[in-house]
């Protein structure tokens, strides 16, 4: 498939700007070919107009119409086969196996939306019947509904290119619901988005949509991301990325005119709790799960155990050399940018030169190109509460391991942590006396919390949550995953005094 290097403003390619750039081949230590052309204001504008005149006329398409599109888009995914394998593989440095199955769940999500819309009561309809002769005074009928907000702005993420990214789940869950979308397309992924977008188009052409349903913008700087977000015509934002990104987009965001919702993934350390009696038992099997769960993808996940948390003595002193063990033989993974190579070299190496911070693991070998291996260091309860720099997300490989004096001071710990999406506890079940006030503290703090198993794994599930106190989520109440992920989008509406005939039509 050839990639042009253009926007899509609508169903129109479009290159009037003079910026370009390349993505980057991170397994060959080169640039990919294809100059990408950052979008103009002008274009920006164009994009915005499409999608604003598109809202009221796809808001009111039936669920069914919208259903259709949503597979249509699938269908034209499959359809571009191993040319987006290849893409994807060229840009990211993962193999093809993690590639086909980010575009399995990219399918998947689409899937799940469009039976969610057409066989759920997605729009928790409320009807309360009139009461006429109810005295002293006769109470109205009313009928409660959500309606769709208008349209969307969401950024690619770095390190999903299909499932969080150009027709990933933010996308998916608001064209679901009836909100058109404007993709910004991640810069280390424009490939893999120009090759999405084009099948989004071919899907809304093949299923009569408005044009402006969705369109595609390239931008290597942070401008277009502000102009973007605080054009009045953008009703509401999904972002997924760093927490400096994200915070700076949320303060453009609260400075308009018209505040809107910004829903934002943007770090997290995942903090896993493992008590001396898990350990005692299971202490290898244990340190093979938390190793591969901290090693996969080069710890490029969201999830990834940045933290963990024990308590010191005999058994801890074992876990470690068996987390080492396991560590150690995972050896060296290629990194899907070398921007993001170079933050988790800096970012790990800040926190090894704090005072007293041991080195486990400290992989100083020369690692070739994107490569990097590994990391864990090791420092005492007080002196992570002591400095909060201990609690910066490092975007890798690496794992901070925490000796506390003992179950309390790691509930102090736990208390002391800012949000996260997970937290984790090992420890047997019958110990729930014993770990309730743990659980007690890893609640207020995480928006999921796993007993005896490792964060990395986002199951797409109606019950899932993903999201959490900030700054992990910008807002705590909702999910980025799942069903539920679709409220982010609406917002409710109740309608008084109207007869059944004429709600029918409205409520489509």
């Amino acid at each position: 498939m050839e990639i042009t290097g253009k926007n899509f403003i609508g169903d129109r390619l479009s290159g009037l700007g003079d910026e370009r750039y390349q993505t980057f081949d991170p397994l060959q230590n080169i640039e990919n070919k294809t100059l990408f052309i950052s979008a103009t204001t002008a274009e920006l504008e164009e994009a915005v107009a499409l999608a604003d005149a598109a809202f009221p006329i796809y808001c009111e398409l039936s669920d069914a119409q919208r259903a259709s599109f949503l597979r249509a888009i699938g269908e034209e995914i499959l359809n571009i086969g191993n040319d987006l394998i290849d893409i994807y593989c060229k840009e990211t440095g993962l193999d093809r196996v993690r590639a086909i199955g980010e575009r399995d769940r990219t399918l998947y999500q689409l899937q799940l939306f469009a039976k969610m819309i057409e066989t759920e009561n997605w729009r928790n309809n409320i009807t309360e019947a009139a009461l006429p002769a109810r005295t002293p005074k006769p109470k109205p009928s009313l009928t409660k509904t959500h309606i769709p907000i208008g349209p969307i702005a969401v950024f690619g993420a770095s390190n999903f290119p299909l499932a969080y990214s150009t027709a990933g789940g933010d996308t998916a869950s608001a064209l679901a619901v009836g909100c058109p979308v404007i993709v910004k397309s991640h810069p280390m992924h424009s490939g893999c988005g120009a090759v999405v977008a084009t099948a989004i188009i071919r899907a809304a052409q093949k299923t009569a949509m408005p044009n402006g349903v969705f369109s595609n913008l390239n931008a290597k700087s942070y401008e277009l991301s502000h102009d973007l977000v605080k054009h009045p015509k953008i009703k509401a934002v999904g972002f997924t990325g760093s927490f400096s990104g994200g915070s700076a987009l949320q303060k453009t965001v609260f400075n308009r005119e018209e505040p809107i919702p910004f829903f934002a993934e943007m770090g997290s350390i995942n903090p896993i709790a493992i008590l001396p009696q898990a350990l005692e038992k299971d202490a290898e099997k244990i340190a093979d799960k938390i190793g591969n769960s901290i090693a996969i993808g080069a710890g490029q996940f969201c999830t990834q155990p940045g933290l963990l948390i024990t308590i010191d003595g005999e058994h801890t002193d074992h876990f470690i050399k068996e987390l080492t063990k396991v560590l150690e033989g995972l050896g060296q993974q290629c990194m899907i940018h070398p921007e993001l190579k170079k933050n988790y070299v800096r970012q790990s190496e800040k926190i090894n030169r704090l005072e007293k911070t041991v080195e486990i693991l400290a992989s100083k070998d020369q690692w070739d190109n994107q490569f990097v291996k590994p990391k864990l260091s090791i420092i005492s309860g007080e002196q992570f509460m002591a400095n909060p720099q201990f609690q910066e997300e490092v975007f890798g490989p690496f794992s901070l391991l925490v000796k506390c004096k003992d179950l309390k001071e790691i509930e102090q710990l736990v208390l002391h942590l800012k949000g996260q999406l997970t937290g984790a506890i090992f420890a047997p079940a019958t110990d729930f006396e014993y770990i309730h006030p743990l659980i007690q503290a890893f609640k207020s703090k995480v928006g999921r919390l796993l007993l005896n198993d490792v964060p990395t794994g986002v199951e797409v599930t109606t019950a899932m949550t993903h999201g959490g106190p900030y700054p992990a989520a910008s807002d705590s109440r909702f999910t980025a995953v799942g069903p539920a992920s679709i409220y982010r989008w609406l917002r409710p509406i109740t309608y008084q005094n109207w007869p059944n005939e004429l709600l029918k039509k409205i409520i489509n």
